[in-house]
């Protein structure tokens, strides 16, 4: 009998049963009067605790318009949201061309972003470069729908924040041709996703200059680069955005995207408002001709341009994320510490940290993947979850640990249960 799916259909329907893709559902949650037992997750990288202040502040000094109401209103962004935007990034981003705001196209989040820019850029069965480890649902956003392919670029132990990482991309796009396969972007998380650490300005440098040799485009996803907080090293990289460069002569205009939203450093996921920031002409009306898919809603672009546009609250309300990250990110590397669990050091920036649990794998002889999932599932056991292989770290045993999408109760339940759960193993 005929499949009543699209072999499109039936790829996509086949990825939700690949295991441990998804985060628990909310009905297995913990919670510490109605479910006490559920599950605590550390995999959604979500800023809580700050939810029922931005609550406050909409139903204090936002009005949803009646104009919100009509198609117009927040059409790709409407007329106010991106304008408030480019004002926003251009005090906080240290541009060298100020951003305009008919250079900002709006959607229903990053995702969609991500979405629009991949059938804009590529054929099905083109690809986007990254190193690793990185983000993993980069794969979904790009492949869902227009079928572009990830290619990790083998790091083999170097780090994708030293300038050399350029060599890396070369020997990658290299392999990638020779097979042909067609290089039509390569991305970047910076801060980065998952190991909180912002790129080296020199290494943005090169990775620009690389993008220009190769004539490919760049994607700069900057959507936590305003969650850089205190840890008490001096040494920790501050934030760069590929904005404040002056290009001439380095990378052309036609080539330097940047993504940004409200979701990570305003704690807004649930607006689903994200952000392409592009001088390119031809790439933003390409993504105009499908943005009709990823309008965002009048009521989001209300509460968002309200924001935006209220320059003394957003200046102090992301101080109080800055220090709640601080704290949350110190309790979270103390216990780590305490309990002799390896992380990532370096890191000042987004909502996680990274950590190295591969003495607690179970026996050599199971693949690297299969080690990782019977940790996971033994985790599970003890009423914890951590997300195992999704970033497509080269050694097997890293996982994210997202400690912002937890309140204080929550985050210190969660690494005891984390630290029993391998002590079990000793």
């Amino acid at each position: 009998m005929a499949s009543l799916l699209s072999n499109r259909g039936q790829e996509n329907l086949a990825g939700l049963e690949i295991p441990w893709r998804f985060a628990p559902p909310a009905s297995k949650r913990y919670n510490k009067v109605s479910n006490p037992s559920g599950l605590i997750s550390f995999a959604t990288a979500e800023n809580a605790g700050v939810q029922e202040e931005l609550e406050r502040y909409v139903a204090e000094n936002v009005r949803i318009p009646a104009a919100a109401f009509f198609y117009r209103y927040s059409t790709l962004g409407g007329p106010l949201f991106p304008a408030a935007m480019a004002s926003f990034m251009n005090e906080h981003f240290n541009p060298f061309i100020p951003v305009e705001g008919n250079q900002i196209l709006v959607a229903s989040g990053i995702t969609g972003i991500l979405n629009m820019l991949a059938f804009s850029l590529g054929d099905p069965g083109d690809a986007v470069l990254v190193s690793s480890p990185i983000y993993g649902r980069f794969e979904l956003d790009f492949s869902n729908e227009a079928r572009l392919r990830i290619v990790y670029a083998r790091m083999e132990g170097l780090d994708s924040f030293e300038e050399g990482v350029v060599e890396r991309f070369e020997e990658a796009i290299k392999e990638a041709e020779a097979s042909g396969t067609r290089i039509k972007a390569l991305m970047i998380s910076n801060p980065s996703n998952p190991l909180g650490i912002c790129y080296p300005r020199e290494t943005l440098r090169k990775i620009m200059a690389f993008c220009q040799n190769h004539r490919i485009h760049l994607i700069s996803d900057e959507v936590y680069g305003l969650s850089v907080f205190d840890t008490g090293n001096p040494d920790a990289m501050s934030f760069t955005s590929v904005l404040s460069f002056d290009t001439t002569g380095l990378i052309d205009d036609e080539l330097l995207h940047v993504l940004y939203g409200m979701s990570k450093d305003f704690g807004a996921a649930g607006l689903r408002l994200g952000c392409l920031i592009t001088r390119s002409v031809p790439v933003y009306r390409a993504c105009t001709a499908i943005g009709r898919f990823h309008n965002p809603s009048g009521p989001s672009i209300a509460i968002g341009t309200a924001i935006l546009e209220d320059r003394a609250f957003h200046t102090s309300f992301l101080a109080r994320c800055r220090s709640r990250l601080s704290n949350a990110y110190k309790v979270t590397t103390g216990a780590l510490e305490k309990a002799n669990i390896p992380y990532r050091k370096g890191g000042n920036a987004g909502l996680f940290v990274y950590v190295n649990l591969s003495a607690w794998l179970p026996d050599a002889g199971m693949s690297g993947q299969d080690r990782e999932f019977a940790l996971a599932q033994h985790l599970v056991d003890h009423g914890v979850f951590l997300h195992p292989g999704e970033e497509h770290c080269e050694e097997a045993g890293w996982f994210r640990l997202a400690f912002a999408s937890l309140g204080d109760e929550e985050l210190t339940e969660g690494l005891r249960r984390l630290t029993s759960a391998l002590d079990s193993l000793a």
